[in-house]
């Protein structure tokens, strides 16, 4: 895989000039980029998938949802749909996709629409749905639509100014557009990252005066969930466990697991993997199948003695209380 990704470097080339030009184009009003009404916070990256936007829209959305009428807007990647859909009590996986569906499983009482024309799905929601807030699930370099906060997430192990264009590196947007942002969350710290280390890459960020850096670590729950049943991880310690994950980066699950002495079998597969039968069937021979939480709702009702563990975000120090007050004050201007 290093290899390829070495030979594949005159490749990035091309594809990052591409982006250069597209941002340009939108720089210099080419392009244009709406804005609207209603207040929108977009969460996104700048690179491809494994920031913990999921989470982060979820932490969001407990923050806000009391005061708030909220929709959570997504694309809705791998759903086998296409256009504007309202999740509903009826929808499925395949429908709006994995995300938005945990999403929805998660907060009911909240709206979710998924819709690959965020501009057209923003415009239907403002007249249909009327809320004061909306959402914008892994928007950032969907620049059709203004939105009144950004905030940019990248992880403490793969830094954006670490690293490069795709297929070379990971980045699928240019390094310069971090400019955009009015929060920068670097995501799955240690949760013990102290001062200095902090300061070490607020420096290599190079934040413009108006932003904030803030830093988040990712918290597993003890206990693990089941279709009909509860029960606490550590538990299971002496049981033979297969883990499947369908995600962008399980390292720091797998290191979880790991640092609480779980033994387990792994079958990893691609984010937003839609199971066959024949996996299925595999899963279903062995004794204890465990999962993450959006693999859970494309597996769940497949797969017998099936669990998930649960995540969230954690900030370190007052961020929490930081990114609550600066998306309230960005959203007054």
């Amino acid at each position: 895989m290093w290899l390829l990704r070495k030979i594949s470097l005159p490749i990035s080339l091309v594809y990052a000039l591409v982006v250069y030009l597209r941002n340009y184009l939108y720089d210099i009003k080419v392009f244009s980029a709406n804005s609207f009404k209603t207040p929108t916070v977009c969460i996104g990256n700048l690179s491809v998938g494994g920031t913990g936007k999921t989470p982060m829209i979820e932490f969001l959305v407990a923050q806000f949802k009391g005061t708030n009428n909220l929709t959570v807007l997504s694309r809705g990647y791998g759903r086998k749909t296409k256009g504007f859909l309202q999740a509903t009590p009826n929808s499925t996986v395949e429908e709006i996709g994995d995300e938005p569906f945990q999403i929805y499983a998660k907060f009911p009482e909240i709206k979710v629409v998924v819709d690959e024309d965020r501009s057209n799905a923003i415009s239907k929601i403002e007249k249909e749905l009327k809320p004061d807030l909306i959402l914008l699930d892994d928007a950032y370099q969907h620049r059709k639509v203004k939105p009144s906060v950004s905030i940019l997430l990248t992880t403490y192990q793969n830094l954006y100014p670490n690293d490069w264009y795709l297929p070379t590196g990971n980045l699928r947007d240019s390094k310069r557009e971090a400019k955009r942002a009015h929060i920068i969350v670097v995501t799955k710290c240690p949760y013990d990252l102290n001062a200095d280390e902090q300061n070490k890459i607020i420096k290599k960020l190079k934040p413009k005066p108006y932003q904030k850096v803030l830093f988040s670590y990712l918290e597993y729950g003890k206990t693990i969930f089941g279709e009909n049943t509860n029960a606490i991880l550590e538990d299971f310690k002496n049981e033979n466990i297969t883990l499947v994950t369908g995600i962008a980066n399980p390292k720091p699950l797998l290191g979880y697991l790991s640092e609480k002495n779980v033994e387990y079998e792994h079958l990893q597969f691609k984010d937003h993997h839609f199971f066959t039968k024949k996996e299925l069937d595999i899963f279903n021979t062995k004794v204890m199948v465990l999962t993450t939480e959006k693999d859970f709702v494309r597996l769940k009702n497949k797969v017998n003695n099936l669990y998930y563990i649960s995540i969230e975000h954690k900030f370190i120090g007052n961020g929490k209380e930081e990114i609550k007050r600066s998306i309230a004050e960005l959203m007054k201007k």
